[in-house]
């Protein structure tokens, strides 16, 4: 086959990959606005310390019942809202892995 002939296919096939690589794009910038709007919520000490947290892992509110205040010396404090903190990033990490975890079996490489 001459030189060059070929080329009509490859170009099509370029175009269809760039076509499913926008698509792609936009199926992630939804997923991002999306994780932006949902909410994890964490508690530490039986609820006395409550977390919530964006699914794109920004801190919303960090809440410390008054009750819990009575009795609670700062270490002790600390520790729990450190706690809660942890785990609201770690059900908001979960959180975008499980929507945006699919987008990346999408990409056609």
């Amino acid at each position: 086959m001459a030189k060059g002939f070929n080329k009509g296919s490859q170009m099509g096939g370029q175009a269809g990959m760039m076509q499913q690589l926008q698509r792609l794009q936009q199926q992630m910038e939804e997923a991002q606005a999306k994780l932006a709007e949902e909410t994890v919520t964490a508690t530490a000490g039986g609820g006395a310390i409550k977390v919530v947290m964006t699914g794109d892992q920004k801190c919303q509110s960090v809440e410390i019942s008054p009750d819990f205040m009575k009795d609670a010396d700062a270490e002790m404090l600390q520790d729990m809202v450190l706690s809660a903190v942890n785990m609201a990033l770690d059900q908001s990490r979960e959180l975008q892995q499980k929507l945006m975890g699919p987008l990346a079996g999408g990409l056609p490489f």
